[in-house]
């Protein structure tokens, strides 16, 4: 698999607290968007980790095509 599922034509929008670590779905494929369920497996592609320095919100990529992976870059509005 080369190129990733859409899973959302808008971003997700989740809370994160500080210390904690969180692995966004790179491959579009999980039940659980934007979380990692380990459906990626196969696919040549992996999780990207994110290590939430504050609690607050955080918009993650729903599209799957952000240069700026986990965080929503507006790639969706293209």
């Amino acid at each position: 698999m080369s190129k990733a599922v859409r899973a959302s034509d808008t971003p997700y929008i989740e809370a994160v607290e500080a210390g904690k670590t969180y692995m966004w779905c790179a491959c579009g494929k999980s039940a659980k968007q934007p979380f990692c369920d380990g459906s990626h497996a196969g696919t040549g592609m992996a999780p990207t980790i994110y290590k939430a320095t504050e609690s607050r919100n955080i918009m993650f990529c729903g599209c799957k095509q952000t240069k700026n992976s986990p965080i929503c870059d507006g790639s969706h509005s293209q």
